[in-house]
């Protein structure tokens, strides 16, 4: 049966006027900004490029929707916080994101979405993962001179239902995949799945081996440095990095042969809280070689810290030299501390929605979830410099940049946005069209 009226609801009066909500708007957008998104994808060919090298068993006789269009709507969706496929039942008809993905007709539906989701297999994770690292390369005009940092880090990931490889997790008290991250920087390298009943280092060897040779074909001169928590301090890690020329800076679990060689920056520490009932820092380096590792002896970086809470002493095994311990602790190993916010922010574009019952869509999803970070870290990097924005998290910049209202007018000429007159970043929005958008 046809609705002749669309239902409404009232709300208190303001001023006399009567205060009616009707969703009779036409075409409005809360997505405005997506269009910065699309300009930025089309600059870094980066949905193209991996779409062209996934494989898609659909039938194209059949098929609507391109696998391009398909990765594209679902990447832009999770950068505007879309996290689910079901979504995509009412936003496939939004005409701001036909436009950034380049159609002009309604977009895929959440179940053809999901059917195109659960093809993803091995070489669909490793053909992802092979365009971030050259997004990387990419984004270098020349050799870095700098040494580059790879930090490895682990992280939950809650699952709630019956999905393949979920594990209780005593640590995180609950069933969780145990996802592995590698960033340099800010820029995501790694985003792999990985069930919770593996080591935290389970395949980071692999990994690292596979980045540094890639890295080295395409900078043969580069130094690398491994930087990860006490989790990823393993001999056969220690030992690859000691043959291939890779420094490395990584914390160490404390134990009583550690204890007892670091007695004397244990003791310094205690002496000056004593003096001066502040908190005192003191730092040291000692020569230890665990059994494990074959009895080599490497540098280890004590910090012995003294406070009214007692001692806490910390363990940091290094290759680094010519700086003083206390150095290479502060500037060095505590700087791996900001991936924890990198980490978050995989999280805030919803790198967590692995529900899949299958182990290789859910890979899929979070790689998704990497991409769209990859497009938005780009934006920040590049283009927010010297702005109120340069160190803004990815949920700030959907919710000033992204996330504007604007009314939608298409024909056979023009695709028009008429974006609020309200919107407070205006200045702003239209210098970075301006730079996305070649003159």
């Amino acid at each position: 049966m046809t609705k002749c009226t669309t239902p409404s609801a009232s709300f208190p009066r303001c001023k006399g006027r009567q205060v009616i909500a009707r969703f009779d708007g036409g075409d409005v957008t809360s997505d405005g900004g997506i269009l910065l998104l699309r300009q930025l994808d089309r600059e870094m060919g980066l949905t193209r490029a991996v779409a062209r090298r996934l494989s898609d068993e659909r039938d194209a006789q059949r098929c609507l929707h391109r696998t391009e269009t398909l990765v594209r709507q679902r990447v832009f969706g999770l950068a505007l916080g879309y996290e689910d496929l079901n979504d995509h039942h009412a936003l496939r008809h939004d005409i701001a994101l036909q436009t950034a993905v380049d159609t002009d007709g309604v977009l895929a539906s959440q179940s053809t979405l999901c059917r195109f989701e659960q093809q993803a297999d091995r070489d669909w994770a490793i053909t992802i993962h092979e365009e971030m690292i050259e997004q990387f390369i990419r984004s270098f005009r020349r050799p870095p001179k700098k040494p580059l940092y790879l930090d490895f880090d682990a992280t939950d990931d809650r699952v709630h239902g019956q999905q393949l490889g979920r594990h209780f997790n005593g640590y995180y008290n609950h069933y969780i995949f145990l996802p592995l991250f590698v960033f340099c920087g800010d820029q995501l390298l790694v985003s792999y799945l990985r069930p919770a009943s593996l080591d935290a280092a389970h395949h980071a060897g692999a990994i690292l081996a596979l980045l540094v040779r890639r890295l080295r074909q395409a900078w043969p001169e580069v130094k690398i440095v491994f930087r990860g928590d006490s989790g990823f301090c393993r001999p056969l890690i220690l030992n690859w990095c000691d043959r291939h020329g890779v420094d490395y800076i990584i914390g160490l679990a404390g134990n009583k042969r550690l204890a007892k060689l670091a007695l004397d920056i244990d003791y310094t520490s205690a002496i000056r809280f004593e003096k001066s009932w502040e908190k005192e820092r003191v730092f040291g380096f000692i020569e230890y070689a665990a059994k494990s590792w074959k009895e080599r002896r490497r540098k280890v970086i004590v910090k012995s810290e003294t406070s009214r809470r007692g001692f806490n002493t910390r363990y940091v095994v290094t290759s680094l030299r010519g700086c003083s311990a206390e150095w290479l602790y502060d500037h060095r190993y505590c700087a791996r501390g900001e991936m924890e916010n990198r980490i978050k922010e995989q999280q805030f574009l919803f790198s967590d929605r692995t529900s899949c019952h299958e182990w290789w869509p859910n890979q899929y999803r979070l790689l998704l979830s990497g991409l769209a970070y990859l497009l938005l870290e780009r934006l920040r990097r590049i283009y927010l410099k010297r702005t109120a924005f340069a160190q803004a998290q990815v949920n700030t910049l959907r919710l000033k940049l992204l996330k504007i209202g604007a009314v939608i007018t298409r024909n056979t000429r023009t695709i028009r946005l008429m974006l609020s007159s309200q919107y407070p970043e205006q200045d702003l929005f239209l210098k970075l069209a301006s730079k996305l958008v070649p003159g």
